[in-house]
């Protein structure tokens, strides 16, 4: 019996329905812009969230790598919070692609305001270096999955713009935050310069990330894309489970939604949990005395979850963590002792 999965919404498998509208994808090579499906799905989500354009890439970390690179020079400094994915899970990428340096700051649940971002700018100094990017995740990560609200994201917006700042988000899991808030993807496109959107995730294709922004910089950005090997050739069958995935599984997220509070309610009510992160979304965060040990009692269970800290474990419910599945969890919570 396969075990229930808990770790990552990366571990999702496309279904049959998507596998058979992948085999009937029209390809060509996409590095010589000739693959119909990539430059289709490109146009549809660059409409979606009304920009002008976007990029099909391999991982959302290869497309927030490429923003960062478009966005800043050696030696600039890019702001986000300590807990950001392009900061903690991205190998060191900002330093390695774009001899950036990176302020750190403490937000809540992993979110940014105006006034931490405007506490953290420098002055115009030749001893400090150049602050030119602000970067937001939207869901937070290690935030447990906490939603950015949309006048927040505009007041950093209009902030940057009078600063000359570019304005990135790390969207991996925008779209849970999307049906959780009940906004828009062009409620987005308005605010920020470029957008990376992960397909592999909640949203359940095998690969794929959609870096948006503007024809300019989309232009710059292939161009990097490039220099870091995210060419591909025949990316239509890829880019094709991620058109599937728009049309048929955002509405799905509402269910990874409900049955992450459904934990949080049950992680609540036990006595050697001390802290559940407020679940928003999809990430359900929570602390306890010696994480390793819940680990392994719940993989005697065939649950897989991981320890992603000294007292916290995570918990990332997806397309294929059914409700069958959320009674097993609530039930060997609710058994450890």
């Amino acid at each position: 019996m396969s075990p229930i999965e808990l770790r990552s919404d990366t571990f999702t498998k496309p279904t049959k329905a998507m596998l058979d509208f992948m085999f009937q994808a029209e390809v060509g090579d996409d590095v010589w812009d000739e693959d119909f499906t990539v430059k289709a799905l490109e146009e549809k989500i660059s409409k979606i969230f009304g920009m002008e354009a976007a990029l099909f890439c391999p991982s959302g970390t290869m497309a927030n790598q490429i923003a960062i690179k478009v966005h800043t020079q050696p030696g600039d400094e890019v702001i986000c919070d300590y807990s950001s994915h392009i900061y903690q899970y991205e190998g060191g990428g900002i330093a390695f692609n774009s001899s950036a340096s990176v302020k750190l700051l403490n937000g809540e649940n992993g979110k940014l305001t105006v006034d931490v971002v405007e506490a953290a700018l420098r002055d115009d100094n030749v001893h400090f270096p150049r602050t030119s990017l602000v970067s937001v995740e939207n869901t937070t990560n290690k935030g447990g999955g906490a939603c950015y609200d949309l006048k927040t994201l505009q007041e950093l917006s209009s902030f940057c713009e009078k600063k000359n700042l570019s304005f990135h988000m790390d969207g991996a899991r925008l779209y849970h935050a999307i049906v959780e808030t009940n906004t828009n993807p062009s409620d987005y496109g308005t605010i920020f310069d470029s957008i990376s959107v992960c397909m592999s995730k909640g949203l359940g294709a095998p690969i794929g990330s959609l870096l948006l922004g503007s024809k300019e910089f989309i232009y710059k950005a292939k161009r990097v894309r490039k220099v870091l090997g995210g060419g591909m050739r025949q990316a239509g069958y890829l880019a094709a489970a991620c058109d599937y995935a728009l049309d048929n599984n955002v509405s799905l997220l509402k269910e990874d939604n409900r049955r992450a509070k459904e934990i949080e309610v049950v992680l609540l009510s036990v006595d050697y949990v001390s802290e559940v992160l407020p679940v928003e979304t999809n990430i359900v965060i929570f602390s306890v005395e010696n994480p390793m040990a819940i680990v392994d009692y719940l993989k005697s269970k065939n649950i897989l979850c991981s320890a992603i800290g000294p007292q916290q474990i995570r918990f990332v419910t997806h397309l294929q963590f059914d409700d069958e599945m959320l009674e097993k969890l609530k039930s060997a919570l609710l058994s450890y002792s």
